[in-house]
């Protein structure tokens, strides 16, 4: 197994760059067969990946599955992080904060992983009809019992992880952080650092746009960024030409677009840790690339102009999405 540089999620020392499941079997399109799934996973062991994040969401548990047959064998070499509270709840996607979901949830989240406990365990979204204590405290209660072994939060906003926090200390806040979704930095990213919590950056390729992924501009019918507004017309044509300043950037650079944005991402601070998801191996060593060179201050400066916060166009999430949505919004951001 290559060594990689590492980062700090609690009581985990983890590769700087991890890897998101998701995409492996929800979400996006095309999807990988099996054996190429299969592939991608244990490619990124031995490259050198030690924090793989999946979800009882994705795919209504296939992607906990799949990684239940693919890497167990090898469990000692990764820390597991997966996700509760957003599920299938009658055969379709739900949300149910309360204890009694919670448990149930992870109790099939540990037979589908094959394993007895979960390193690193997220409430997915914040559920509205259940105090965020009595959700935490569930999660609390499953430590006690060896079940898991830290508690994470999922795009929540800094009020409600100081809330969670003084149930019990929170080990990571995953959020949605890109050049192109600024909004942890309004306050939920000075509250990790204040707090002592790791920040998990999901989607940060801009959903594959801003990594120049030609499937996220021209979408399969049933992929979900479909039904996101930056990924749709008049809007999407502004975000492309982004993208194609970014291009210019990375490629003065002598690098590529998706390293730049992960570069910048891991210096934003030293408790950032990226989860880009790919279904090709060769994208993967790609992101990994990123971590075997230094990147001038000046560079990452011109990613932080070329991407102000208003500088993308259209809302980040359709109206249904944005009200699972805890976290804070900047001055003047377009909502649906």
């Amino acid at each position: 197994m290559t060594s990689l540089p590492t980062r700090t999620i609690g009581p985990f020392t983890v590769s700087a760059i991890g890897l998101g499941c998701m995409n492996l079997s929800h979400a996006y399109l095309p999807r990988p067969d099996a054996a190429e799934a299969e592939r991608l996973l244990r490619h990124a062991l031995d490259a050198g990946v030690t924090l793989f994040d999946t979800a009882a969401l994705y795919g209504f548990g296939a992607n906990e599955e799949l990684l239940g047959r693919t890497l167990m064998d090898r469990r000692a070499e990764f820390t597991l992080a997966s996700k509760c509270v957003l599920a299938e709840i009658d055969g379709k996607r739900g949300l149910d904060g309360s204890p009694k979901a919670i448990e149930r949830v992870l109790e099939d989240a540990l037979r589908r992983l094959k394993v007895d406990h979960i390193d690193l365990y997220y409430l997915h979204r914040l559920d509205p009809n259940v105090p965020i204590e009595e959700s935490v405290g569930a999660l609390v209660r499953a430590k006690e019992a060896g079940k898991i072994g830290a508690i994470g939060l999922s795009e929540m906003s800094a009020t409600t992880l100081r809330r969670a926090h003084a149930v019990h200390p929170i080990a990571a806040m995953q959020t949605e952080y890109s050049p192109w979704v600024r909004n942890a930095e309004v306050a939920v990213l000075e509250a990790c650092a204040e707090l002592g919590a790791a920040f998990v950056a999901f989607s940060p390729l801009g959903r594959g746009l801003l990594a120049g992924n030609p499937n996220a501009a021209n979408l399969l019918p049933g992929d979900i960024r479909g039904a996101m507004p930056r990924f749709q017309s008049p809007h999407l044509d502004v975000n492309l030409r982004l993208v194609d300043q970014l291009k210019t950037l990375a490629d003065e650079a002598g690098c590529t677009a998706a390293q730049l944005c992960l570069a910048w991402l891991l210096a934003k601070g030293d408790h950032i840790v990226p989860i880009p998801g790919t279904t090709s191996i060769a994208h993967l060593d790609e992101d990994l690339a990123t971590l075997a060179r230094d990147w001038p201050a000046d560079l990452i400066a011109a990613v932080d102009s070329l991407f102000s916060f208003d500088a993308p166009s259209g809302p980040r999430y359709p109206r249904d999405a944005q009200k699972q949505i805890d976290t804070e919004t900047w001055d003047g951001e377009p909502l649906a």
